[in-house]
């Protein structure tokens, strides 16, 4: 299995630099990562490498990618970019902050049913996009659900959304999570939009009780019991629970698909009635336990691990036969009517007993009374998460939540809340945060080759700019800054002092004076002054081989820094213009003849002794 060590910086497309891990499931994991090109944080979906080889695991990470990329919905995860990067498959996602509906379930329990019925809808409305276009996701589930910091939701991973029969034509093998597919899609059967209104009623079951309908050692036996049990009604787990909630997600929750609601949209609508306050006339459901997405494996042999999305085999032989007495039913969105049963009479008795009360307390508030109220709790530097938990278990509701930036206050953590904390409220008033952003990061501005004064007016309140020296330069004028830290282009806090160097200008240097000097003596005193040494050579009946006879620029002469001066040096007398003396010529003839005749005499008289 890749690891997140083995992922962690590498670039995908020369484009995708990855970050942290930030997810794992049973055939990918999900790593935060930066877009180079765009310069944002996105999600990358990176294929498990033991499914990279097999054909019918890429087709169907091919086919997320696409599926997902022509839902367009506020409640639906966008994707950008999908390829391959040597035989690693990738999928480029929208980065959504917050955490999944599983983890706050497991976090927290059961969670407030009005929230539970809004997060409900909202998935029915990515739904109906999905189903508009005929296609089935098959894997809904709390941890495909990314609830916000401002409390709404995305649908994510289309991985094995499919617009045909979830069975495989080979196997006939089922995919799936066992604790969240419908009865149909354990038994291998052709699947409809229904099956996806089934598992949701799962998901909001849990949502509302904390437990899983049905739970086992495996993921065939959860599967049999989608098939042939009836869970209990959330209400036996939850007794607080609204009985006008209960019977959507019982409703979602038929063994016959064609009792459930007609359509995502339809249970939608349905949820709207009961968040308005408005009759709901529905009825029926079922719940999960911990799950990824991964193969789950045939019944014979080791039993699968049943919290993982799976491939197993279809179960069947099981009726969708009545509950008897724990079924449920209703009227308002059902695909298709139920028979007739005496509950319509106990239902008819319930709304007119519902109908007195609620006539009862309006009464009771036209008399003066008044609703209970509880002191909303500090959550002022709390996390989200926990500013959440803390609101939700004295009886509050997520109002609405804003951002802003704050150096003072961590990233994600809470600003400021309203209502103020200790003000005394109604049991179910929403609560408004302000989210802290941390200390807002900008680009810095290049303040090279302006002067101070320009540098000033460019970073305006953003940043602040400090003096650090003052250098020569030939290529910045005279009080331009020539250098800076941060280096423009880098993001930095917002008040960061930007420290610079002012140019001086070119270095004013004195040549010196290098005539009568030797080659080497005048080029070693010319570039020790910071200069540059050319030389040309000269014949000189007056200077001496190898000395300088003159140079470009005279001494003292201010030049900058890296000036060439010329010098020129001797080459000696030229030997074309030297002329013979005559005198000299029949001197040294004299001086010859002399010396020749002395030297005869003095052997002469050798000889004349011996």
């Amino acid at each position: 299995m890749a690891t997140q060590g083995s992922m962690t910086g590498r670039v995908f497309s020369s484009r995708y630099e990855i970050g942290d891990r930030i997810g794992i499931g049973g055939m990918a994991e999900v790593y935060r990562a930066q877009d180079k090109v765009l310069g944002r944080s996105v999600a990358v979906k990176v294929m498990l490498p033991q499914f990279a080889a097999d054909p019918n695991f890429t087709r169907r990470f091919r086919q997320e990618a696409a599926a997902a990329a022509n839902l367009q919905s506020p409640y639906i995860v966008n994707v950008y970019d999908w390829g391959q990067d040597e035989d690693t498959y990738f999928i480029v996602m929208e980065f959504v902050r917050g955490s999944d509906l599983k983890t706050a379930i497991q976090q927290r329990g059961a969670i407030n049913q009005r929230k539970v019925a809004e997060i409900g809808a909202q998935v029915c409305q990515a739904l109906t996009v999905a189903h508009g276009q005929d296609i089935i996701h098959r894997d809904i589930k709390p941890q495909n659900i990314m609830v916000q910091p401002d409390g709404n939701v995305k649908v994510m991973d289309f991985g094995i959304a499919r617009a045909k029969n979830s069975v495989n034509d080979k196997t006939s093998a089922v995919l799936g999570t066992a604790h969240y597919i419908s009865p149909e899609q354990a038994q291998g059967k052709e699947l409809t939009a229904a099956s996806d209104i089934y598992s949701l009623g799962v998901v909001m079951y849990e949502a509302t009780t904390g437990k899983l309908p049905f739970d086992g050692p495996d993921a065939v036996n959860v599967a049999l019991q989608q098939v042939k049990d009836y869970p209990a009604p959330p209400s036996e787990i939850n007794p607080d629970l609204d009985p006008a909630l209960e019977d959507i997600i019982m409703t979602a929750l038929e063994k016959d698909p064609t009792h459930r609601f007609a359509t995502a949209n339809d249970m939608r609508l349905a949820l709207n009635d009961y968040l308005a306050g408005r009759a709901v006339a529905v009825g029926a459901g079922a719940g999960f336990t911990e799950a990824q997405t991964r193969v789950i494996g045939p019944a014979a042999g080791v039993a699968a691990p049943v919290d993982k999305t799976q491939t197993m085999p279809a179960v069947g032989g099981a009726s969708a036969a009545g509950r008897g007495a724990t079924q449920y039913s209703g009227t308002s969105y059902r695909a298709e009517e139920p028979k007739k049963s005496k509950k319509g009479i106990v239902a008819a008795v319930v709304a007119v007993i519902a109908i007195v009360a609620i006539a009862a307390v309006a009464f009771s508030g036209i008399l003066g009374g008044s609703e209970k109220k509880v002191p909303v709790p500090n959550v002022t530097g709390m996390t989200y998460e926990q500013a959440v938990s803390a609101l939700e278990a004295e009886g509050f509701t997520m109002g609405k939540i804003d951002y802003k930036y704050d150096e003072s206050v961590a990233e994600g953590s809470v600003i400021s809340q309203d209502p103020r904390a200790d003000s005394e409220q109604a049991e179910g008033a929403k609560v408004n945060l302000v989210i802290s952003q941390g200390t807002e990061q900008l680009t810095v501005p290049d303040l090279r080759g302006r002067t101070v004064a320009e540098a000033q007016n460019l970073v305006g309140s953003n940043f602040s700019i400090s003096y650090v020296r003052g250098e020569n330069s030939s290529q910045y004028a005279k009080d331009q800054i020539m250098e800076q830290s941060p280096a423009a282009g880098e993001k930095a806090a917002k008040g960061t002092v930007i420290t610079y160097v002012v140019s001086l200008g070119p270095e004013d240097i004195s040549v010196p004076y290098v005539v009568g000097y030797s080659e080497d003596g005048a080029t070693a005193a010319l570039e020790s002054a910071g200069l540059t040494v050319a030389v040309d050579r000269q014949y000189s009946s007056t200077v001496s081989s190898g000395l300088v006879i003159s140079q470009s620029h005279s001494s003292g002469t201010k030049v900058d820094k890296g000036t060439t001066v010329t010098i020129v040096v001797s080459r000696g007398e030229d030997p074309s213009t030297v002329k013979p003396d005559p005198a000299s010529s029949s001197s040294a003839s004299s001086s010859a003849s002399s010396s020749a005749s002395s030297s005869a005499s003095s052997s002469a008289a050798t000889r004349s002794s011996n």
